[in-house]
């Protein structure tokens, strides 16, 4: 099986949080789904005989461009391999995209699922994020979703300045009074290059601090546990058999083809395993999709046991303590880390396998960090 990513680096603006690749102009849309078609073209050899699980359009804003575009390049994907009889084709979409008939229209072009931009429901919140869309479009959008698709998920934002616990349980509260299959809760981050990060830097906004940003990320898992929502990944929660297929692949190290600039592949042949990576520019691309990769590598054995400490630790399959032990350079240390870690409350042991607790997920790169490296 493999699964597929469509990089749609468009964008009506920037929000003041986001380091995503992505261009704020429209008038290279058409230029770029020619371009796409060629890449599509030139990857055949990598596609032909595979079965698609999952497909997952992310950007930029998917939901902003013509939708005969996608179904024009899902019918050609589809002349080039085969779709799996249940594939899972996502888009993500901004709900100021999807009024009228747009969702319709989503619908009848083969997206099984929607990854709703909502990031809020309170108007306050929405405000400090720069967003579009109101208070009440996040309410209707999500239900009119909810009719029409298969999966939805909804993303919302903690940490955001000014938040407190109440408007942070306001949303919790909203949110799963219109019960999504999928919730993804991301704490805000300042990333470097960004405008928030200015306007961090230049004291013009506060954001919550660590501490109070790990409460509220606390205190959503326990509600969306306690609401039977599995918490399955970092960042992500899902009712029973509702995960993003492509993302969990991607964390389970299986395949996937990128298409689009700033698109990344990862790929198995002949025992090779091998990462890649297209060009971060949409002029560059559009000039030359043909030959789109500008990075490759084949993964030393040494990276191939990180990646897999590294992204099997996010996800609540946990890791298995005998490869841990097998393959890290620790000896002794590695079953002091390990007490180290349970000792704090950020790890449990269960069968042979390491699972991250909530308080946990908060550490996840620092506990992958120390288990390969000391």
């Amino acid at each position: 099986m493999l699964s597929l990513y469509v990089h749609i680096p468009f964008c009506k603006n920037r929000c003041s949080y986001c380091d995503f690749y992505l261009v704020t102009r429209t008038d290279h849309i058409g230029a770029y789904f020619k371009a796409l078609s060629i890449e599509t073209a030139s990857r055949s050899s990598d596609l032909k005989g595979q079965t698609i699980s999952a497909i997952h359009f992310g950007g930029g804003t998917p939901s902003m461009v013509p939708v005969r575009h996608l179904a024009e390049w899902l019918d050609e994907i589809s002349s080039l391999c085969r779709f799996a009889p249940d594939i899972e084709i996502a888009l993500e979409a901004n709900p100021e995209d999807l009024g009228g008939n747009a969702m319709g229209e989503l619908r009848a072009a083969g997206i099984t699922r929607l990854s709703l931009g909502v990031q809020s429901f309170t108007a306050e919140k929405l405000q400090a994020l720069g967003r579009a869309h109101s208070a009440h479009e996040s309410q209707e959008v999500t239900k009119g979703a909810l009719r029409k698709f298969e999966s939805v998920s909804v993303d919302l934002i903690c940490g955001v300045p000014g938040e407190h616990l109440p408007l942070w349980e306001a949303d919790l509260h909203a949110a799963l009074l219109l019960r999504p299959q999928h919730l993804s809760v991301y704490m805000l981050s300042v990333e470097p290059k960004t405008r928030l990060f200015r306007n961090v830097a230049r004291g013009e906004i506060t954001v919550p601090d660590d501490e109070a940003q790990a409460s509220l990320y606390e205190h959503a898992i326990s509600e969306l546990v306690l609401q039977g929502y599995s918490h399955y990944e970092v960042s992500n929660f899902s009712l029973p058999g509702c995960h993003s297929r492509y993302n969990l692949a991607s964390w389970k190290r299986e395949q996937y083809l990128g298409f689009g600039p700033s698109a990344h592949s990862f790929l198995v042949s002949g025992g090779q395993e091998i990462r890649s990576a297209n060009v971060s520019s949409l002029t560059r691309y559009i000039a030359a999709p043909g030959s789109a990769v500008v990075f490759r590598e084949e993964l030393s054995a040494e990276e191939r046991f990180t990646e897999q400490v590294f992204l099997s630790l996010r996800i609540n399959s946990g890791l298995d303590v005998e490869f841990l032990r097998k393959e890290n350079k620790l000896g002794l240390r590695l079953s002091q880390t390990i007490v180290r870690f349970e000792q704090k409350g950020w790890i449990e042991e269960h069968e042979g396998r390491l699972y991250l607790t909530p308080k946990g997920f908060l550490f996840a790169d620092l506990i992958a960090g120390d288990f390969i490296f000391g």
